[in-house]
């Protein structure tokens, strides 16, 4: 005789539960989703949806150079950065028609090499996750990447690239590896903040097919190879008796001890271009005033 009281209790738990499942009215949905980057500077870039209450994750495909971080501290805060994820929330809901910008550079280099978003404030919607999508560009993933847009003197200062040390170099000229059939004319090594380079001009023998440089290794005597950033003065291959530029570049930890390395320049077939003792010297003392 209990069975009626007892089906009218469970309808009233399931109808409160269902209840308590619905969103409050006039609160925000929150949506995970992906979002392509734009492949191209003349695409506009995506949007993504910001609210004051909600913390929204970026979390990208490959890695990330956290110190390239640009946006509005006024209007946006970067609550963390990680090596693939950033995590931003508004200092107060956008208002109507106001579109923030932020974005980043991948460490890699690859193209595109900046992620950029336009952050905006919807009153029906926001975004908790977005998974980033980096669109590859056609027939160029093996290529060396192009230089990016011309930088700014105090973007290096900025971004931390320099400091009161300023920047080491070394050089040197005309080596031949004949076996290879390559001619080295010159080598710059630099040294800032965290980071060396190395501007490279090399000579294709004419008795030797186009090579295109592919990939670039710095070799130390110790310690695992690290792959180098490959850019390209000019892309393409080198044709025989060509000349091209090239810059290999690395992030490294800081040390006050030269540092030399073996720098390797791969391609086309089984042929490279190897320098040895290639020096980045010490960083310059800071003398007080």
């Amino acid at each position: 005789m209990f069975q009626p009281f007892r089906l009218a209790l469970a309808l009233v738990l399931v109808s409160g539960s269902a209840t308590e499942a619905e969103p409050t009215p006039g609160a925000r949905v929150r949506r995970e989703r992906s979002l392509a980057l734009a492949s191209a500077s003349a695409e506009p870039l995506p949007i993504v949806r910001v609210a004051q209450d909600t913390m929204t994750l970026l979390f990208f495909p490959s890695q990330i150079q956290k110190k390239t971080l640009t946006f509005d501290e006024s209007r946006i805060r970067v609550l963390d950065a990680g090596e693939r994820s950033v995590i931003v929330q508004p200092v107060a809901n956008l208002g109507a028609g106001e579109r923030q910008e932020i974005g980043v550079f991948f460490a890699d280099g690859r193209s595109p090499a900046r992620a950029a978003f336009v952050l905006v404030t919807d009153p029906a919607e926001v975004d908790s996750r977005i998974d980033v999508h980096r669109p590859e560009p056609p027939n160029t993933a093996c290529q060396p990447t192009t230089r990016a847009p011309a930088p700014k003197p105090e973007d290096f200062v900025l971004l931390g690239y320099l400091d009161a040390k300023g920047v080491t170099t070394s050089s040197s000229k005309g080596k031949l590896d004949a076996v290879q059939g390559f001619i080295l004319d010159s080598i710059v090594a630099f040294r800032g903040t965290g980071w060396i380079l190395a501007d490279v001009t090399i000579s294709n023998s004419l008795d030797h097919p186009a090579w295109t440089p592919r990939e670039a290794m710095f070799v130390g005597r110790v310690g695992m190879p690290l792959r180098a950033r490959l850019v390209a003065e000019t892309p393409g291959a080198i044709p025989p008796g060509g000349v091209r530029r090239v810059l290999a570049v690395v992030d490294v930890p800081e040390t006050k001890a030269d540092l030399v390395f073996t720098l390797e320049v791969r391609g086309d077939g089984e042929r490279r271009l190897t320098v040895p003792d290639v020096r980045f010297p010490e960083p310059a003392a800071v003398e007080a005033q």
